[in-house]
């Protein structure tokens, strides 16, 4: 067995049989909660693999604004602030990562998008929507009810979240989501 970049991982004794099919888990009304408090004046900040419960939950896809399509093996990729004016990304700068590169059908207004992902090689994906090209929309952040939303898609790697510029951007969105700036 192998993880995701390539190590072989060895356990003695042996690990039992690992399912790798995705389980869809959370329920409607899970959904509905998180939907609610949001609504409500809650706040929500979503990492990664979270775009991925938007496959079989509609609340949580409407609060979330985006549902994952896929990613290419990890890679390096340059992840582009688009949006410099906004409190989450003030004074952060543009960063390449070696991680999944996910990409997401995102579904709000473009004006709340704060980062994108381009693979620089021009390297494409091609998943479940097609060829995606090589950029996709990897952070934004919106009002939602008298709550707020953060995404950002960088984080199946620690390395990933660890980058000085991704960490300044992940300080600055827990400071905006709790209205600290």
């Amino acid at each position: 067995m192998a993880n995701a970049v390539g190590t072989e991982i060895i356990s003695y004794p042996p690990l039992p049989k690992i399912d790798v099919k995705p389980k869809l888990w959370m329920k409607p009304s899970q959904g509905m909660a998180v939907k609610e408090f949001v609504e409500e004046g809650g706040s929500a900040f979503f990492y990664h693999n979270s775009s991925h419960i938007s496959l079989s939950n509609e609340n949580f896809r409407d609060v979330e604004g985006a549902v994952y399509t896929g990613h290419p093996p990890v890679r390096q990729f340059k992840v582009k602030i688009t949006n410099r004016n906004h409190p989450i990304t003030r004074g952060v700068g543009d960063f390449v990562v070696t991680d999944e590169q996910h990409y997401v059908e995102y579904d709000k207004d473009q004006k709340h998008v704060l980062m994108r992902s381009e693979n620089e090689d021009g390297l494409a994906y091609s998943g479940s929507m097609g060829n995606q090209g090589t950029s996709c929309e990897a952070g934004w952040a919106y009002e939602y009810g008298r709550g707020r939303v953060c995404f950002m898609a960088p984080g199946h790697m620690i390395s990933a979240l660890w980058n000085p510029e991704y960490e300044k951007l992940q300080k600055n969105a827990a400071k905006w989501l709790l209205r600290m700036i």
